[in-house]
C-alpha cells in the first residue's frame, strides 16, 4: 500500500507531445525538488479530505505522521483525521442516514464494505488499481474487491496466525516451540505437568475463540475451503467443521490446563489472557493469538523480547493444507466520495511510502511487498510482520467477513456460541447445528 508513484508520458507524435508537455506543466505547476531523493511536490492539486478512523492515542499520532507525508507531496490538499472509535459500523450508518459521510473511512470488517456496496454507499477505487496492484500480491489486493470491482485498500494489516509463549515456562518444561498441532497438544500436557497450565484463554472476549477456530480451520483445510466456509457455501454442520471443532477441543477441552480453568477463562477479557502469561510467576506457559499481542505484553508487563517472550506461526495441522497461508485481519480504507484530492490521497496511502512510515513506528503490518522487513523497529515484529508479504495466500478474519449478526456481536452469533462451546466442549454437534442456524438467519437479512 505504499508505492511512490512516477508520471509517465507516453508519447506518440509532435503534437500529441506538445499536449502532453502542457498537460505535466498545468497538473505540477509551481513544483519543486527537495532532498537528496528529488520528491516532486504537486502544488497544483488542492481540496480537502475528512477521514473518519478506529484509530486512536499512538495510532492516531502515527496516521497524522503518514498525513504529514502525503502532505510533503500534495501541500495544498488538507486532510482531517476524526478518531471515532471501535464502533464504526454505526457511527458510519447514523452519518450514512444523515447525508454526512466522511469522504474517507477506515473499518475492520469486510462485511461492512459488502453491505455499503450493496446498498449503492461506496465509490469504487478503480483508479488506484494499478498502484494497489504493483504493490500487493493478488491475494492481497482481492481482499478489496466486492462483486469484481475494487472498493477497498488494506491499509493496515495483522498477522492473526501467532502464538505467543513464556520462554521460561517452555524451557522449564523442557519443550521447544510448536512447529506442528501435535507436538502442540502433546507438550502442552508436558508444561501442565511441569507445574503450569499451558493455556491462558480470553474467553470473555468471544472473538478470540472465533480466532482459534479459524486458524485451526485454515491450518486444517486450506484456504480456499476457509473461504467458502466464510461465505457460508459450507454449512456449519458440515463433517470439516465437525473436525475443526475436535482439534479445538484438545486446547479448551482439558478445563485443569487453562489458567483459571473453564469458568475462569470465560471470565477473562482480553488483553488480561496475555498478562496471564507474562506474570511473575506464570500463570500460563502461552497464548494463541494475533501480532497486537506484543503491543501489551509491553507496555503491561516487564517481560523482554526473545529473552522472556517469543512468537512462532500458527502450527501446522494437516500436510495438505498451506502451513504459510496466513489469517489476517486490518483496516481497510473506503470512500463515499470521489475527487481529485480523495483519488490522490488513497493512491498514496498504497505506497511503499505511507506504509513505511508507520511501521517504523511499530504497532503496524502491511502486505505490501515492497516495503522490506528491516524498517520494522525490532526482530519480534520482523518475525510477525514479514510474512505478510511472503505468504502465498491470505485470507480475512472470518468472522469480520460474514453479517455483524453472526460474525461480530457480543453475546450473540458466533461469539456468544462459541463460548457455550468452551463451556461444554462435548456440545459439538449441537454447537454445529446452532451455529447453522444462526448463519442461515444473519445471511437471509
Amino acid at each position: 500500500m505504499r508505492t511512490d508513484r512516477k508520471v509517465v508520458v507516453r508519447i506518440a507524435a509532435g503534437v500529441a507531445l506538445v499536449a502532453a508537455l502542457a498537460t505535466v506543466v498545468a497538473v505540477f505547476a509551481g513544483s519543486s525538488q527537495a532532498g537528496a531523493k528529488k520528491t516532486l511536490v504537486n502544488t497544483s492539486l488542492s481540496g480537502s479530505v475528512s477521514f473518519w478512523g478506529i484509530w486512536a492515542a499512538e495510532e492516531q499520532t502515527a496516521f497524522e505522521k503518514v498525513i504529514k507525508g502525503f502532505n510533503a507531496k500534495y501541500p495544498n490538499v488538507k486532510v482531517t483525521y476524526t478518531s471515532k472509535g471501535n464502533d464504526m459500523p454505526t457511527v458510519l450508518a447514523t452519518a450514512i442516514a444523515g447525508g454526512n459521510p466522511p469522504d474517507v473511512a477506515d473499518v475492520a470488517q469486510p462485511g461492512l464494505v459488502k453491505q455499503f456496496v450493496k446498498q449503492h454507499h461506496l465509490k469504487p477505487i478503480t483508479y488506484a488499481k494499478k498502484t494497489i496492484s504493483k504493490n500487493f500480491a493478488p491475494a492481497w489486493v482481492k481482499l478489496g474487491v466486492v462483486n469484481k470491482k475494487l472498493y477497498a485498500l488494506l491499509y493496515k494489516a495483522s498477522n492473526k496466525s501467532t502464538l505467543w509463549y513464556n520462554v521460561h515456562s517452555f524451557k522449564q518444561a523442557g519443550v521447544k516451540a510448536p512447529k506442528k498441532w501435535s507436538q502442540l497438544t502433546k507438550d502442552a500436557k508436558t508444561i501442565k505437568a511441569s507445574g503450569t497450565p499451558a493455556y491462558s484463554l480470553c474467553g470473555s472476549s468471544g472473538w478470540t475463540l472465533t480466532d482459534l477456530f479459524e486458524n485451526i480451520y485454515l491450518r486444517t483445510f486450506g484456504p480456499a475451503k476457509y473461504n467458502k466456509l466464510s461465505a457460508h457455501k459450507i454449512k456449519w454442520t458440515s463433517a470439516s467443521v465437525t473436525k475443526a471443532l475436535k482439534e479445538m477441543k484438545q486446547v479448551i477441552g482439558n478445563s485443569s490446563n487453562l489458567y483459571g480453568g473453564t469458568s475462569g477463562a470465560l471470565q477473562t477479557a482480553f488483553p488480561q489472557c496475555v498478562d496471564y502469561v507474562y506474570a511473575t510467576p506464570p500463570k500460563a506457559a502461552m497464548v494463541i493469538e494475533a501480532d497486537f499481542v506484543a503491543n501489551e505484553i509491553l507496555q503491561a508487563t516487564n517481560a523482554k523480547p526473545v529473552k522472556d517472550f517469543n512468537v512462532v506461526p500458527f502450527p501446522a495441522i494437516t500436510a495438505g493444507a498451506d502451513a504459510s497461508a496466513i489469517e489476517t485481519s486490518g483496516d481497510e480504507i473506503i470512500t463515499f466520495r470521489n475527487t481529485p484530492a480523495i483519488q490522490a490521497f488513497v493512491k498514496y496511502l498504497a505506497t511503499p511510502k505511507a506504509a513505511e512510515i508507520w511501521a517504523k513506528l511499530g504497532g503496524f503490518g502491511t502486505g505490501n511487498v515492497h516495503v522490506p522487513a528491516s524498517v520494522y523497529p525490532d526482530a519480534i515484529t520482523r518475525r510477525t510482520e514479514a510474512p505478510l508479504t511472503k505468504a502465498k495466500a491470505a485470507v480475512f478474519d472470518m468472522s469480520d467477513e460474514q453479517p455483524a449478526a453472526f460474525g461480530s456481536t457480543t453475546g450473540q452469533g458466533e461469539w456468544g456460541i462459541f463460548q457455550k462451546f468452551l463451556q461444554n466442549p462435548s456440545s459439538i454437534k449441537s454447537i454445529q447445528q446452532q451455529l447453522e442456524a444462526s448463519a442461515k438467519a444473519a445471511y437471509k437479512k
